[in-house]
């Protein structure tokens, strides 16, 4: 995959100290061979590579009318082969949507889709690994209101995510 070939990915980003606690999950219980990034979560996965000016400049003019999205921690969330933690966030949803809607013709076919909010802890593993780390995270993992401060544009290059810019959320 050259360069310029390399599908964007955007995400909301955490409050700070989320992003600490499960990213600390993540390093502990995520596979180390396939463990590449930090506790993210992911709101579109590949936006073709020549949309990045036009995401860039059209994310910069949103974010200074949208403050920071309120959602909500659900708790554990089963991925089958792995375990996650539920977020809800219509507001955030609606925010997707009209990224979405700007972009229509141009998303991946998983990408005109809305995404279940998740923080994915674990991933790849057997049902009965995801089972036992969801039964030792059991009542760790509070309901609590959130608030995401911004969107993150990545570019996706096979393992790592290659950071592109950071998009805080300014409006009132």
């Amino acid at each position: 995959m050259s360069e310029a070939d390399a599908p964007l990915i955007l995400t909301a980003e955490l409050p700070p100290e989320l992003h600490h606690r499960y990213t600390a999950l993540r390093t502990e219980h995520f596979p180390p061979e396939r463990n590449y990034l930090e506790a993210h979560v992911t709101l579109f996965h590949a936006i073709p590579a020549q949309c990045e000016d036009e995401l860039r400049r059209y994310l910069a003019r949103l974010v200074g009318e949208v403050a920071p999205v309120r959602g909500q921690v659900e708790g554990l969330m089963s991925l089958g082969g792995g375990t996650a933690i539920k977020l809800s966030s219509p507001d955030l949803l609606a925010l997707r949507d009209e990224i979405a809607e700007h972009f229509r013709g141009l998303l991946t076919q998983q990408d005109q889709h809305r995404p279940r909010l998740h923080v994915t802890i674990q991933n790849k593993v057997t049902s009965k690994e995801a089972k036992a780390l969801q039964a030792q995270l059991l009542g760790t993992i509070e309901a609590r209101e959130i608030a995401f401060p911004g969107l993150a544009l990545h570019a996706y290059r096979g393992g790592p995510w290659e950071f592109i810019r950071r998009f805080a959320f300014r409006g009132k």
